[in-house]
């Protein structure tokens, strides 16, 4: 499998907090608290990158599975582990996401910053893949680039703000090249409830979001 990470990956870390001002990370804790994760909790992070968000799961008592198709950005996260919390224990699944096929298996099913990478139709197939991944009542944890609201200009510039990034990952990791995805209204569609949101400021602007799905039971 090529590793589309291979260059990208070592700087991804550094990208994000230059690109965000740590947006991205408070971004993909926000779900994340003793309120939604409880000791025992079977959660599966998809892309899981550096994985900070799924450190933060695992301190919190869950039982945490993570997924990456990267070699590089899994060897990544097993550094941040081993820094960070090397008394952990999280499994770790060097695979394509859709070939995971524990259905039914996890209580919260977590995609941060992941779904962008695929052109529209192929995130809409991840997405409901992810879902049935989940237990009847699971809840779908999405974190990404905020869809443009607001005035022109406010408009203009969360669209700029996110045809930058989108045109850096697809140069570096052929990543697909498409527009901001309005991820609730893709997560209705799929059978879930929206049940919150959570924005991220960037020059008083929501320029991120997490969003919060709960499975109809």
């Amino acid at each position: 499998m090529r590793d589309k990470y291979k260059y990208i990956g070592p700087v991804y870390d550094f990208l994000s907090n230059l690109y965000s001002g740590k947006n991205i990370h408070r971004c993909k804790t926000a779900m994340l608290d003793v309120e939604t994760v409880k000791p025992g909790d079977r959660i599966l992070f998809a892309g899981v990158g550096h994985g900070r968000d799924a450190i933060r799961a695992a301190e919190l008592g869950a039982d945490v599975t993570v997924v990456d198709l990267s070699e590089t950005m899994l060897r990544k996260f097993g550094d941040a582990q081993k820094a960070e919390a090397p008394h952990l224990t999280i499994r770790r699944i060097h695979n394509d996401i859709m070939n995971v096929d524990d259905f039914g298996h996890y209580d919260m099913v977590v995609a941060n910053f992941f779904l962008n990478v695929f052109d529209e139709d192929m995130m809409v197939k991840v997405l409901e893949h992810l879902i049935r991944l989940g237990t009847p009542e699971a809840r779908i944890v999405v974190g990404d680039f905020c869809y443009p609201t607001g005035n022109i200009v406010a408009r203009m510039f969360k669209k700029l703000y996110w045809y930058m990034a989108v045109f850096i990952f697809w140069l570096l990791a052929n990543n697909a090249f498409h527009k901001i995805y309005n991820y609730p209204e893709h997560m209705k569609r799929l059978g879930l409830d929206v049940t919150e949101k959570k924005h991220f400021k960037l020059l008083n602007m929501n320029c991120y979001w997490s969003i919060l799905g709960q499975k109809r039971a």
